[in-house]
């Protein structure tokens, strides 16, 4: 047992080293935008996790469990703009939380793991509320581009140059998706979380983390994005999964 475990980190070492890594470092355009760079491609400074989460290649590495990898340096602002690659192994979950209650952006293996099933659980989405309007990610093993934007009540989420989620969820045509996420335990108006990178049991790898305040004078461009449709099986799964969650809310 202790040889294969020793094997599988060997392998570990060597996938998280493929391909070549980022710089971790900000443009000049992003510089004077404001981003600032969360991790350096060197060390977890200003990371707070249970020594699960390593550098490997210029990228935070989940190697093990133990928990979630959460950025303490400073609390997510109010509205913001944040910029990261991601990569998964063959059938991994993993996330990205920036708000109080549950406001993740997915990271998944669509074709092999049994969330991408549900396009409200696929890569890109506001995971259990809002699907991307397609599958646009890369095959695994390759580097992801993703970005979040949040202004107000406007979320956004973009996966590899494509902004495949955007929507307000003041608009009532939502409300459908978005008492999902309170189902699940969002509370909408809440700010102020710390960034935290999900340990879901899977390899997973992110890099070149990147994040900015929007000023109260900048307006973000809005444009309706159609969610890919529910299939009826994935539907039926997810009011189950409703059902049991509110028995529980109800039991507590």
């Amino acid at each position: 047992m202790q040889r294969l475990a020793r094997l599988g980190f060997s392998l570990f070492l060597f996938l998280a080293t493929l391909p070549v890594a980022a710089e971790n470092a900000l443009t000049e355009h992003e510089k004077q935008a404001g981003f600032e760079l969360l991790f350096n491609g060197q060390d977890l400074s200003g990371w707070e996790q249970k020594g699960n989460w390593v550098v490997v290649g210029g990228a935070i590495a989940r190697k093990e469990k133990g928990g979630d990898i959460t950025y303490k340096v400073k609390k997510v602002p109010d509205d913001f703009e944040l910029r990261f690659e991601w990569k998964v192994a063959e059938g991994s979950n993993s996330g990205v939380y920036y708000r109080p209650g549950q406001y993740e952006y997915q990271i998944l293996d669509n074709a092999r793991h049994y969330n991408g099933k549900n396009p409200r659980q696929c890569a890109a989405s506001l995971y259990f509320c809002m699907a991307p309007a397609r599958d646009a990610t890369r095959e695994v093993g390759q580097w992801n581009t993703g970005q979040i934007v949040c202004q107000g009540t406007l979320i956004q989420h973009w996966l590899n140059g494509e902004r495949v989620v955007d929507f307000d969820y003041a608009d009532p045509k939502w409300s459908e998706e978005v008492e999902l996420l309170r189902v699940r335990g969002a509370d909408l108006a809440a700010r102020g979380a710390y960034l935290r990178l999900q340990d879901h049991g899977d390899p997973v790898w992110y890099r070149n983390l990147r994040l900015r305040a929007i000023p109260a004078d900048e307006k973000v461009s809005h444009v309706d994005v159609t969610p890919m449709p529910i299939p009826p099986e994935a539907r039926k799964a997810e009011l189950a999964k409703v059902q049991a969650m509110r028995q529980k809310r109800k039991s507590n």
